[in-house]
């Protein structure tokens, strides 16, 4: 498989796409990269100048400037500074051929699909001899990257953003972000179902110890304190599950730690088997919630 697999240049005031390469490779993982391509290119006007989107196998770079970006599909295995210099000598190629005067005027998608030729014979040498071929040096544009290297951002990055640029960014926060998300399994069912549970039943203790508390004179405050914690905190990671947020891993893990050290303080009043399912259900609660991932839009860029 080649290193560079596609590029696309977009404008990025409003996203048009301005030409792409021609695309002949049918992998699967590539198509998907060219759907988010389009989610990225909505972004441009809030994101930086320079940034990757990584991926399993293949990455996302782009570079903007002078109110046009170009982006690329590259296989991880090609270094960051070689892809930067791939999209520096697409930026030459481009300016070249076009002016901004042509970029504004531009009404209508791929305006300048005959650029599709110049595209593919950068591509082809790059996979063939794997360096700059205009006017930029790999030393330049790695001791750029050195300087100020790019952002590196995930699809949920991207997708906070493009809320933020349409002016709806609560109410993706809210009810938006259910129909963002993949569809709900039936392990996701299940660990709701299963969630709730330890949530009722953290809930029910603390509430009845809280009678024995005030006769004792607070003596199990803390066994209060630890019960509705952890009640909480599974409410929390239903909320998890069930809603996309920023900063998902982080409070994915918080929240499980907190189970289990609510759960390790209450050994005594619970038994080891008690013990095991609540963190049990709060493992696969965490797992699941990690591996629900956004849905990307049913858009190709290719043409």
């Amino acid at each position: 498989m080649p290193l560079i697999l596609f590029a696309f240049v977009v404008r990025v005031r409003d996203g048009l796409p301005l030409s792409a390469s021609t695309d002949f490779l049918h992998d699967k993982e590539l198509q998907e990269r060219k759907q988010q391509l389009k989610v990225i290119s909505k972004s441009l006007s809030l994101l930086p100048e320079r940034g990757t989107v990584k991926g399993h196998e293949l990455n996302i770079h782009f570079l903007s400037s002078e109110g046009v970006s170009y982006m690329t599909v590259c296989a991880c295995s090609l270094p960051a500074a070689k892809a930067f210099c791939f999209l520096e000598d697409l930026r030459w190629e481009f300016t070249a051929c076009f002016d901004n005067s042509a970029v504004t005027l531009a009404s209508r998608p791929y305006p300048f699909l005959e650029f599709d030729s110049a595209i593919q014979k950068l591509q082809q040498h790059y996979n063939q001899k794997g360096g700059p071929s205009l006017e930029v040096t790999l030393a330049e544009v790695q001791e750029d990257l050195r300087i100020s290297p790019p952002q590196v951002l995930t699809m949920e990055d991207v997708a906070l953003t493009n809320g933020a640029a349409n002016g709806h960014v609560e109410q993706a926060a809210a009810s938006g972000q259910s129909q963002r998300l993949e569809p709900i399994t039936a392990p996701g069912i299940l660990s709701l179902v299963l969630n709730i549970m330890c949530a009722a039943l953290n809930l029910i203790r603390g509430v009845h110890l809280i009678e024995y508390t005030f006769q004792d004179d607070y003596d199990g405050l803390w066994n209060v304190v630890a019960f509705l914690l952890a009640f909480l905190c599974c409410v929390c990671q239903c909320h998890l599950y069930l809603f996309h947020t920023c900063q998902k891993k982080l409070k994915a893990f918080t929240l499980l730690t907190l189970i289990i050290l609510c759960n390790a303080f209450l050994f005594g009043l619970r038994n080891i088997w008690q013990l095991v399912f609540h963190m049990s259900v709060a493992c696969l609660s965490t797992v699941l919630t990690l591996h629900r991932k956004l849905l990307d839009k049913n858009m190709d860029c290719g043409v």
